[in-house]
This record gives structure tokens, C-alpha cells and sequence, in this order.
């Protein structure tokens, strides 16, 4: 996803972020510090609807093909934290806050970011820093990702970058952080109301629907503090779609697709005399089910948008939930007399 190296820190200039409680994790072969998996600063927050958590569930991408971002920098330390971390390296310490679990070696971190000496991806910095405005930065991996070969695209060293500003590649911009977000949406579950309930009788109409209320907006924001950053990924529910679990079915509408109402309501509770009526939002089915029941398919389709700092928005894939439940289906029973 693109950047930009002159990207405003959040819509305020005076902005001063101070870096993450911790440091995400990596480790280092030769002079080349490694990205970590699952220490993002990025804070989550479920604004709205679904669920946190263990509640709620999670939804598929309906492009098969979209993915999250694999990796991208964050700021971990000013060059005051830097100096003080490597103090305690020297003293046989770790380099919190730049790393919480792993040292780095003292030969890197003393040459590099306080003699100046220059490494594989550029310039030292003498004396780390000291005196200028802004933060060290270093990779972090997706922790959805971590195995990806993708996510060995953020292997700087950790690197200078001045105040209110983002890298040129692997940034955590708007996007990256809605995309980020869509991963951590959590929607209700879909289960749906039914007329009969569990039991339906050949060519007479199931009702489905559900209440005013059950589905809404869920809205996910993820905000990166330390860089004045943040994006809110919005998943709204449009549409119901039902698959009977047979061929020897039809649906209402024909398409399967039940609209979602404004108010989160989906077609019409069956009323007593509704049996022989249509349903806006139903299912017919022409055969029998005998022995094994028909597995009744119903998934809601979320459409998902996005808004960040810095006036930036867009979309990202649908996302779909599917739950399925057990339908026997009778014939009707005569007597003769």
C-alpha cells in the first residue's frame, strides 16, 4: 500500500506521540535486526455492535484472494529511551523499550547508534540522535502473517525518521491500519428465525426472518498512538442469502438474497395464516428429506468501509458469515376413510 515520507502525523502538528509501552520482539543475524511478530502498538477498539474478545465471531474475506498487510514500521524509541536502553545492554541488560525479549548485541547497538558507524542500510547516528526531533523505528510483522514470506519485507535496521512523518514504504497509514482493523471485526452470529422452526412439510413455505435490531453496524478502530495514526473499519449487513441444502427447493426471492432493513430487521415474522401465503423471505421445498436431514445454509454479507486520520477513507472486500442448521422435511399425510 503507498506512503508518503512527508505524511502528517495525525491532523495536529504539535503532536508529540511517545512510543509503545513495549517494544515489538525480533531478533538479529550479523548486523541485521529482524522484525517480531504480535507486539504491535496499535490499540484496538470495538466501537460499536459485534462483539470483543471471545464474543462474536469472525468473518471470511469474499475475495479469497485479499490479505492484510504482512508488515510495517512503527516508532519504538526516542533517542533519549534509545541511549538509556543501551546503557543497560552494556550493563548486561535488555533494550527495552526497543525490544522486550531479545538483545541485539552491544557491537551493533554502540557502533551503529552511538559512534555512527555506517551498516548495511546506511549512515550510523552519532550519538543516538540526541537533540533532534523525532523516533527509531523498527518492522513489525502481522501476527496473522507471520509466516508469510511477505513479512520479511520490513528487515531494516531500526531507523531514524523525523517527527510527523512516516516512512516511504511499509508505513502504518490509514489503510494499513484499516486493514488491520477489518481483522479484528467480530460479528453476531446468524441464526435466523424460522416458521416451522426445525421441521418443514414438502411444498408449504418456511418463513425466515429476523428481528428489527439483530444485525447493525459493527465498527472496529485501530489506532497507532506512538505515530498519530488511527482508522475505524465499518462493517454494515446488506444482504441474507439462503441456501436450502438441496436442488428440490426454491427460495424467496428466487435469488436467495433477503435484504437487510435499515432497522437491522430481515423479511416479515410469520403470522397464523401465513401458511399458505409467500414469504418475502423464505424457502419451498418440493421433496422430502426421509432419513438425513437437509443442512440448511444461511450467511449474511457484510459491506465494509473505512475512515481515517487525515481525511483518508475507502473501502475493503465484503466479508460473509455463514452458520447451518438441520432442516427435516415431511410429506403430507393423508387418511383414507
Amino acid at each position: 500500500m503507498a506512503s508518503s515520507a512527508a505524511y502528517a502525523y495525525g491532523e495536529a502538528d504539535d503532536m508529540a506521540p511517545s512510543p509503545p509501552s513495549q517494544g515489538p520482539s525480533g531478533g538479529a543475524s550479523g548486523n541485521t535486526l529482524t522484525a517480531g511478530a504480535g507486539s504491535t502498538g496499535i490499540k484496538v477498539t470495538h466501537i460499536s455492535g459485534g462483539g470483543s474478545g471471545d464474543s462474536g465471531q469472525t468473518f471470511a474475506p469474499v475475495d479469497p484472494n485479499w490479505r492484510p498487510p504482512a508488515c510495517w514500521y512503527e516508532p519504538v524509541a526516542t533517542p533519549e529511551q534509545l541511549k538509556d536502553a543501551v546503557e543497560r545492554l552494556k550493563k548486561g541488560g535488555d533494550l527495552v523499550p526497543v525490544t522486550p525479549t531479545l538483545s541485539w548485541g552491544e557491537e551493533l547497538m554502540v557502533d551503529h547508534y552511538e559512534k555512527g558507524e555506517a551498516q548495511r542500510d546506511g549512515a550510523g547516528y552519532k550519538n543516538f540522535n540526541l537533540g533532534e526531533d523525532g523516533y527509531f523505528w523498527r518492522g513489525v510483522i502481522n501476527e496473522s502473517r507471520e509466516n508469510d514470506i511477505d513479512s520479511f519485507d520490513c528487515e531494516r535496521n531500526l531507523f531514524w525518521q523525523k517527527a510527523r512523518t512516516l516512512p516511504d514504504e511499509h508505513a502504518p497509514t490509514p489503510d494499513v491500519l484499516a486493514a488491520y482493523a477489518y481483522d479484528k471485526i467480530k460479528v453476531p452470529d446468524t441464526e435466523v428465525e424460522l416458521k416451522p422452526a426445525t421441521k418443514s412439510t414438502v411444498n408449504l413455505p418456511t418463513w425466515v426472518w429476523l428481528d428489527k435490531g439483530t444485525f447493525t453496524e459493527v465498527k472496529v478502530r485501530a489506532e497507532l498512538q506512538s505515530a498519530g495514526v488511527w482508522a475505524e473499519t465499518t462493517a454494515k449487513p446488506v444482504a441474507l442469502h439462503l441456501d436450502p441444502g438441496t436442488e428440490d427447493a426454491e427460495t424467496y426471492p428466487a435469488s436467495g438474497d433477503c435484504e437487510i432493513d435499515a432497522d437491522g430487521s430481515i423479511g416479515t415474522p410469520y403470522s397464523k395464516g401465513d401458511a399458505d401465503r409467500t414469504p418475502p423471505c423464505g424457502i419451498r421445498y418440493l421433496r422430502a428429506s426421509n432419513d438425513s436431514p437437509y443442512r440448511l445454509k444461511a450467511s449474511i454479507t457484510w459491506e465494509i468501509s473505512w475512515e481515517g486520520s487525515g481525511g483518508a477513507q475507502g473501502d475493503l472486500p465484503d466479508g460473509t458469515f455463514e452458520t447451518t442448521q438441520d432442516m427435516a422435511v415431511q410429506e403430507i399425510q393423508s387418511i383414507n376413510r
